[in-house]
């Protein structure tokens, strides 16, 4: 089986395990843009805490679930949204204003679209999660 993303093997890998009524989940392999969308999932209170196990090789990620996230995922292609879009994709993407977010790279770092917004940045639209 060819790996496509890696980022949406560890957000399918983290739903099923969500809908399955797990404590943790674990990732393989480990990127450097995975841990970055995991903290930005963090932050807002979606997961617990989560441990990068180096194994010499690509390194994987134990996540502690917290039982609040309902759906994450990649949009792929990356689309470019400027920053008067990501309204357009706020509607398209989440089931209302109140929660849920959308995670951008932009050339301030990944970021979600409130940080963005603040910012007054556009970048690359990762995915997002609620």
């Amino acid at each position: 089986m060819v790996r496509i993303s890696v980022l949406n093997d560890c957000l399918k890998s983290i739903v099923n395990a969500e809908k399955r009524g797990k404590r943790q989940v674990l990732v393989r392999p480990s990127s450097k843009v995975v841990v970055k969308f995991l903290s930005v999932m963090q932050k807002h209170g979606y997961i617990g805490e989560f441990e990068i196990i180096d194994d010499h090789r690509s390194g994987k990620i134990v996540i502690q679930l917290i039982g609040r996230l309902n759906k994450c995922g990649v949009i792929s292609p990356r689309f470019n949204v400027k920053q008067k879009d990501i309204e357009t994709w706020i509607n398209n993407l989440l089931p209302s204003r109140q929660f849920g977010y959308i995670v951008l790279t932009t050339s301030a770092g990944i970021m979600d679209h409130e940080e963005a917004r603040r910012k007054k940045t556009g970048g690359k639209i990762l995915g997002f999660f609620y």
